[in-house]
């Protein structure tokens, strides 16, 4: 694909928190050029020197792939009808994360399969950051299956999307911390496991917990690993470095912790790990942080689309 010639882009759900990173990446994309963006409520307002225009009115002809970041439940209809007229796209909702008609783009793991896609399914946010702390391990054996894996995972408001709330109101979240979802029934938990499965043949249990932290973006996860033998904190740290050594949107920190500050407005996932004392069986600790906009959605999309275009894949991303 020639970078001097931008390939034209549509962006679907262009108004809540994930579409507005669309649209910021996308301005800044070289190879890129936006030939329509879409809202509902918002219509007929400008951004990025576009007129936005509901779904309905979407002029599919005009993109060679489009990137939808609206509703689950909603998503899908716009995504296959942009494809029945042979468009490419990377749905950003969870529509077909678990559908064999789509490529699952976890693109550090995914990348062959994601470029010879017609749909890519844009993973989670909270599953993003853990499958890429946990596949390493899971590949290698390294997890004892006969004890639950525990994700602890806190995300800021902005995961939540834009739909005003009373429980997301400034007045709610502000000096307070959280758990929701509890009872391992996230709608993230089945996304994780098929994948987990796919891509290492895991079959433990994972207990996820999600967590809504007082800042805008950001993820930050406690995953707490049972390990089927001991590893010390410099031999787990080199088998991410092994796994992740030409990866430019993963950083291994050797010796430190990640924290929302090595992450935020960045396509990159930070990874930390230390090892457990006083316990009685072996356990690692992975601390795994995203921009949950950024590396969790939007950034990821677009990764995914330059790989699909056969673009450089960090074009148009700081990672």
């Amino acid at each position: 694909m020639n970078i001097n010639s931008p390939v034209p882009v549509g962006v679907f759900g262009a108004s809540g928190y994930v579409g507005q990173e669309l649209l910021r990446l996308l301005a800044g994309h070289p190879g890129a050029s936006l030939v329509f963006a879409t809202a509902e409520s918002a219509a007929g307002e400008r951004v990025e020197g576009l007129r936005l225009v509901r779904a309905d009115d979407a002029p599919l002809d005009r993109a060679e792939v489009v990137l939808s970041a609206l509703p689950h439940g909603i998503s899908g209809r716009y995504v296959q009808e942009a494809r029945a007229v042979g468009k490419r796209a990377v749905d950003l909702s969870a529509d077909f994360r678990l559908s064999p008609d789509a490529v699952y783009g976890l693109t550090e793991v995914a990348r062959p399969r994601v470029a010879r896609a017609e749909l890519v399914a844009n993973p989670g946010c909270y599953p993003t950051a853990a499958l890429l702390a946990l596949i390493p391990l899971a590949q290698c054996g390294l997890i004892d299956e006969s004890r639950e894996v525990v994700i602890d995972a806190a995300s800021g408001v902005t995961g939540a999307g834009r739909n005003p709330t009373r429980e997301l109101l400034f007045g709610e979240v502000a000096e307070d911390f959280r758990a929701y979802a509890v009872g391992n029934e996230h709608r993230h938990l089945p996304e994780l496991r098929a994948t987990l499965a796919r891509e290492s043949g895991f079959a433990g249990d994972l207990v996820f917990t999600p967590h809504l932290l007082p800042v805008k973006r950001g993820i930050l996860e406690t995953i707490h690993v049972p390990l089927s033998r001991v590893l010390d904190q410099a031999t787990a740290e080199g088998i991410y470095e092994t796994v992740y050594a030409d990866e430019p949107c993963v950083r291994v920190l050797h010796g430190a912790l990640p924290s929302l500050k090595d992450v935020v407005y960045r396509n990159r996932v930070a990874l930390g790990v230390a090892a457990v004392g006083n316990v009685r069986r072996p356990r690692l600790t992975v601390i795994a942080a995203i921009d949950n906009l950024v590396k969790g959605a939007a950034g990821q999309a677009i990764q995914n689309m330059n790989v699909m275009l056969g673009l450089p894949e960090t074009l148009g991303l700081t990672c």
